[in-house]
């Protein structure tokens, strides 16, 4: 599976050596399709409203049990072309509201990966 390549920092389309659009493959096209994949709100691709985290209804400025956001990272994750199994895993809760983790993901070619929230 081939995706468009993102810059790790901006998230923004990067261009190849060539000038065209690069892309990424492989393993590293699942884990940025995995990472995508858990930063979309609920509703906001126009192309698929029924994808995406609940973080306006109950993610962000409410209080949401750790379990339940794991299982729907989990969900959202599993969902990726490319995914055999998603593992979250939540290592910490900044004074700022920040939640930090990562997905494990086994990809259905039998890498397993580590992919950073």
């Amino acid at each position: 599976m081939n995706t468009l390549l993102l810059d790790r920092t901006t998230w923004d389309l990067l261009p190849d050596a060539s000038g065209n659009m690069a892309v990424a493959t492989g393993s590293y096209a699942i884990c940025q399709n995995v990472a995508s994949a858990i930063r979309v709100f609920a509703g906001e691709c126009y192309y698929n409203t029924g994808i995406g985290l609940p973080y306006r209804q109950h993610i962000l400025a409410r209080t949401q049990a750790a379990p339940v956001f794991r299982l729907q990272a989990e969900q959202a994750a599993s969902a990726v072309a490319g995914v055999a199994a998603a593992r979250c895993v939540l290592t910490g809760f900044g004074a700022n509201r920040q939640l930090s983790g990562a997905i494990v993901v086994s990809t259905t070619s039998g890498d397993v990966q580590h992919v950073g929230f």
